[in-house]
């Protein structure tokens, strides 16, 4: 009777801990899933951008939400199967970067609502947004509308400067226009552009090589997902070759670039997760305007300049919100 008695016993907590297993398994399947799409890496700092956004918000990871983040990790041509891996599993909201990223979600799904950060000019990504074939809104960092300042800077920061190369990705539907504005400023500085392309790691250092071939004394590098991805890599060939060069975000300085102007890409993310907590609330995308930054971040890397043989004026300095020495 005793044994038979511990048998019973044993089955009951078996049974009552498969239960409760149970439980927290059907409760994990009902918390709202948010679909995560990106070039990056997990140790990417716009990923803990977002997730403190969300944890600002009273999300808490496992609890009442769940981050299905896929990554692409340089290879942008794994995009749509990544969006259409998280389609499948049936996320209430993607949050997707860049032109590419967006591109991808809307040819998975049409009814999983979209949030996408992208750097483009505001017009470009009204009209991409409202495209048919997904219901999607964003946030921009309006780099491409930075362009022309960046080359200003350059013109500063080297008085002699008459031949500039222009580095981006022609698979950027939006980079043609971008270097269209960028050769309207030059015209007016009196300086000349050429510009080169890369579509890949392998294109990025072909494009170096021709760059240093073409005497280019300064180099302002066009933002999209791909060369976000290799910020360090283009931060190492530009001081390799002796070459300033200029990018949208902070990091590319921080890896050993020279100068950086443009909105915080973390900040960003940051502020997307209030994007996605509405959509989770029930507000339909269509009714939540793009948003733009209202802070832009100048980061020189003092050190990086005097590798180059550069002087920075102290009036440069002052108005850099960080410099890097």
């Amino acid at each position: 009777m005793k044994r038979h008695a511990l048998l019973l016993g044993l089955a009951l907590v078996s049974t009552h801990c498969w239960l409760l297993l149970g439980a927290d398994a059907q409760g994990a399947d009902k918390l709202p899933r948010v679909g995560w799409i990106q070039n990056g890496s997990p140790t990417s700092p716009i990923y803990e951008g977002f997730r403190e956004g969300l944890r600002e918000l009273g999300y808490v990871e496992g609890k009442n939400v769940t981050i299905e983040a896929r990554w692409a990790e340089g290879n942008l041509d794994r995009l749509p199967e990544l969006a259409r891996e998280l389609t499948h599993l049936n996320v209430n909201v993607m949050l997707v970067g860049g032109d590419q990223g967006l591109r991808a979600a809307k040819e998975a799904t049409t009814t999983i609502p979209i949030v996408v950060i992208a750097c483009d000019p505001l017009d470009s990504l009204i009209i991409s947004v409202a495209r048919p074939g997904g219901k999607a809104t964003g946030l921009t960092c309006i780099s491409s509308d930075l362009a022309s300042k960046r080359l200003q800077l350059l013109k500063e920061l080297v008085p002699a400067l008459a031949h500039v190369a222009v580095l981006y990705n022609p698979e950027d539907r939006n980079k043609a226009s971008e270097y269209k504005q960028i050769q309207q400023a030059a015209s007016s500085l009196k300086l000349t552009l050429r510009a080169f392309e890369a579509r890949s790691a392998i294109e990025i250092d072909k494009a170096f090589a021709a760059i240093a071939d073409d005497h280019a004394q300064a180099l302002v590098i066009l933002a999209d997902a791909l060369l976000v991805f290799h910020e360090k890599k283009l931060a190492d060939l530009a001081l390799k070759g002796g070459i300033p060069a200029i990018f949208g975000f902070r990091r590319f300085a921080d890896m050993g670039g020279l100068i950086s102007y443009g909105a915080s890409l973390r900040e960003t993310y940051r502020r997307a997760a209030s994007y996605v907590d509405k959509i989770l609330k029930g507000t339909d995308p269509g009714d939540l305007p793009i948003e733009q930054p209202t802070r832009f971040e100048l980061v020189i890397n003092l050190k990086t300049a005097k590798a180059l043989g550069l002087t920075v004026s102290e009036s440069f300095l002052l108005r850099a919100d960080e410099v890097i020495e």
